[in-house]
């Protein structure tokens, strides 16, 4: 069987979840990976049957499915330090509420329960997002941080987590990290230490996205292989850097599109990425989750981009289909 190759619909919560969807649909797609975010998805709603019905017709409508949700946005306020004025801006007014740092990690946290039980309701096993950290303000390690100070923020994650997780494990769905600057993970070595932190769960793994370690120089195969176990979701998302002695990796606070920038995302399949050696690292482990195109090129049309990525994908597959379609097709039964 085939992996089903997704869009997500982080990118598009300017238009109604209606719109993206027949869009999506016509291009082709298998399915949505829908975010909790605009109108296309009111995790609160989770138990307003005749709510998820409608979120379900109106896939079904348009001949897609859903393999994932996200709600990265609320997460990232978990356990971020500071909450400040960037948050209210990515923030719902139900957990904003009245902006007090730790009522909004708290609201952030019920939010995330109840993500898990919108997931169960749709039938979808897993939930992307990002966890926020309470240390990454600390990455440029000046003032030094302390052992203490790190392990500190590892617990901290921990804490406010599993109580998460645990509602997580009662329904029956997983959460995927997605590892990326400003989260608890963000690299190889933090990888490890947030899998350590919260003792291995089998509830909490990676939604893999090989554009966040190119910038940072990192064997992104490397992680598919190493992390193999933990590899619940996948991102098909490009990014190349621009470093010519005066753009920098840390993007010196200008905007994605600015040729000054020394990384930003491309269009699929022209940037750094090595995708079909990825791909068969994906075969290689027993990869046959969706692959979910995030379209994040702010140089190019996004309805001319995205289907020209599920293209791409869909070429890619053809040349590197899962593990599993070797089995059917030299099957001796």
């Amino acid at each position: 069987m085939a992996r089903p190759i997704t869009l997500f619909t982080g990118q598009w919560a300017d238009l109604p979840f209606e719109e993206v969807a027949r869009l999506a649909g016509e291009w082709g797609y298998d399915g949505l990976e829908i975010a909790c975010w605009g109108d296309h998805l009111d995790v609160s709603r989770w138990d307003d049957a005749a709510y998820v019905q409608s979120r379900l017709d109106i896939l079904e409508r348009n001949g897609l499915s859903v393999f994932a949700i996200s709600n990265h946005l609320t997460g990232q306020a978990v356990c971020d330090d500071p909450i400040d004025e960037r948050h209210r801006d990515i923030l719902s007014d139900r957990v904003w509420g009245d902006g007090e740092p730790e009522g909004v990690r708290r609201r952030a946290a019920e939010d995330l329960m109840d993500t898990a039980r919108m997931a169960a309701k749709l039938g979808v096993k897993t939930v992307n997002g990002f966890t926020g950290s309470s240390i990454w303000k600390a990455v440029a390690m000046f003032p030094p941080a302390s052992d203490a100070f790190i392990a500190r923020g590892y617990q901290d994650f921990a804490d406010r987590w599993n109580p998460i997780l645990d509602v997580f494990e009662e329904v029956g769905v997983r959460f995927a990290l997605e590892v990326h600057p400003s989260e608890i993970a963000y690299d190889y070595w933090t990888a490890k230490a947030t899998l350590d932190a919260i003792g291995h769960r089998p509830s909490f793994g990676f939604n893999f996205d090989p554009s966040h370690f190119v910038w940072q120089q990192l064997d992104y195969i490397a992680f598919v292989l190493d992390f193999a176990e933990h590899i619940f979701h996948v991102h098909v998302k490009e990014s190349i850097t621009n470093l010519d002695g005066r753009n920098g990796v840390l993007g010196s606070h200008l905007a994605w599109a600015n040729p000054r920038r020394g990384w930003t995302f491309v269009s699929t399949g022209h940037g750094a990425v090595r995708w079909e050696p990825l791909f068969r690292a994906l075969n290689a482990i027993g990869y046959e989750g969706p692959t979910s195109v995030e379209w994040e090129d702010a140089g190019m049309d996004r309805l001319i981009g995205a289907p020209e990525a599920l293209a791409f994908v869909r070429a890619l597959a053809e040349i590197t289909p899962p593990a599993a379609a070797f089995d059917a097709a030299f099957s001796t039964k």
